[in-house]
């Protein structure tokens, strides 16, 4: 008989429930990818949990009744529901905090402190009220690390059964508000920690210190919030923690991102057919009202309008770039003065840059089925999807040596990876692919080894049965 692995994922977002952001992805496929992983030796149960957020769409739903938390000597109540997502049993908590705050993340940080330490710590009393023990639990990012603190503390206090935990890093940056009173009054401690003074009422420092691994979305952002430029404060403690840090390039959903049978596109292809993308340029250059030019490098810029980005590095290396010949198509929404910078380059080469300020998945994907090159000048990214899916349909990415960038992209073999954060060095990188464009042999060569990628869940998914086989050893 295998052995069986309890596994509790939470996470703030899921689709096909309800995305905001790449977590949605990851949170969507990796905890299936991981259920598909089963053989002989081993299987695992994972189950789903995110809030029943008021923009949650879900089929199917059953309760499973109400139980209440202790918060400041009164009763909050919690609603489970479940459903299930191709056989893996999915729940969704509501209650008061939830209903509160309507958006997944909100401006108020009081708001989100709030429903956050409250889903966290209703998922713990969940997995009793549905008789179930999980083995380990996996947070996503600070909305889901009070659950790996809380179930810390309750062994502590309550000798409850240890529980090994993971918490996998988006984003470093984002650790929550100050969540020292709420804790407090669900009646939860805080510890003597070895984290900074400020962090030790954080909800992702808490969970850091906490969990029994760490896993960054790419080794090489694992790296990087070892160093003071991208720890932010928190590096020495994770330095000090560096034999539990991980990292693992997140997966791509290879179903729904195929050239071969997107709906989104004009004519499919395959790695066995690419000669047919061609004809996806033409179609993209007349939607965008560009001359068709088919020996003309058609550049993509597909971001959020952001400084993370690196978008204004492109804008300032497009602008320099007069008596270079391309076409170029920027795609996002965002900071409002980075929309109008776009705007204002369009301005200056209407005949060559077309800019659209919107969130627009098809036109997306038509953009990397039809561009020639994909810029992603990030001053870090801790892993990146963009640049996967490009690779997948045949488009070149330009980007910087951030995160998963570095991981993913081989510069001159499947890509063109610069240093710098500057925008001569992302100008130079697109002038080297421009070169290298010219030359159809070569640029062919270098599209079928990025169509040829494994971005597929199933291994990222094998790296983290192995992490938690590792902790289940230690625990």
């Amino acid at each position: 008989m295998p052995k069986t692995i309890n596994v509790l994922f939470l996470a703030a977002e899921a689709e096909p429930f309800i995305k905001v952001g790449g977590l949605g992805d990851v949170a969507g496929s990796l905890p299936r990818a991981l259920r598909a992983l089963a053989n002989d030796e081993v299987t695992l149960d994972v189950r789903l949990v995110i809030p029943f957020h008021p923009a949650v769409k879900a089929d199917g739903l059953k309760p499973l009744g109400m139980f209440a938390l202790n918060r400041l000597g009164s009763e909050v109540q919690v609603e489970a529901f479940e459903t299930t997502l191709n056989g893996m049993p999915v729940y969704l908590i509501n209650g008061e905090p939830i209903r509160t705050n309507g958006s997944v993340y909100s401006l108020d940080a009081r708001l989100d402190a709030e429903k956050y330490a409250f889903f966290s710590l209703a998922a713990l009393e969940l997995v009793r009220h549905i008789h179930w023990s999980p083995d380990v639990i996996h947070g996503n990012d600070w909305h889901t690390a009070l659950s790996i603190y809380g179930s810390l503390t309750r062994r502590w206090e309550e000798g409850a059964r240890k529980v090994a935990s993971l918490i996998t890093l988006h984003n470093l940056p984002f650790m929550g508000p100050d969540v020292s009173g709420i804790l407090e009054s669900y009646g939860v401690k805080l510890a003597q920690t070895d984290l900074p003074d400020w962090a030790r009422v954080m909800p992702l420092p808490l969970g850091l210190w906490a969990s029994d691994a760490i896993v960054a979305v790419s080794p090489t952002y694992g790296r990087e919030i070892l160093t003071p430029e991208y720890g932010c404060g928190l590096n020495e403690f994770l330095q000090f923690r560096h034999e539990t840090v991980h990292g693992i390039v997140n997966g791509l959903d290879v179903d729904s991102f195929n050239p071969k049978d997107d709906a989104s596109l004009g004519v499919n292809y395959d790695l066995a057919s690419i000669e047919k993308r061609s004809a996806n340029k033409g179609f993209l250059q007349e939607r965008l009202n560009l001359p068709r030019e088919s020996e003309t490098p058609l550049l993509a810029l597909v971001s959020r309008m952001d400084v993370q980005k690196g978008v204004d590095l492109a804008f300032t290396a497009l602008k320099g770039m007069k008596k270079t010949n391309f076409q170029a198509v920027i795609l996002g929404t965002g900071d409002p003065k980075l929309e109008e910078a776009a705007l204002a380059l369009q301005a200056l080469y209407p005949e060559k840059i077309k800019v659209e300020t919107r969130y627009d998945a098809g036109l997306a994907r038509q953009i990397y089925a039809g561009a020639d090159m994909l810029l992603m000048p990030s001053r870090y990214e801790p892993c990146g999807l963009s640049q996967m899916i490009a690779m997948r349909y045949g488009c070149v990415p330009v980007v910087r040596a951030a995160g998963g960038l570095n991981d993913t992209v081989q510069n001159g073999v499947t890509g063109f990876v610069f240093e710098k954060i500057h925008h001569l060095s992302l100008a130079g990188a697109i002038k080297n692919a421009i070169k290298v464009f010219s030359n159809r042999e070569q640029w062919t060569s270098m599209q079928c080894a990025g169509m040829s990628q494994d971005f597929s869940w199933e291994k990222s998914a094998k790296q983290y049965l192995e992490i938690y086989q590792s902790i289940l050893k230690t625990s």
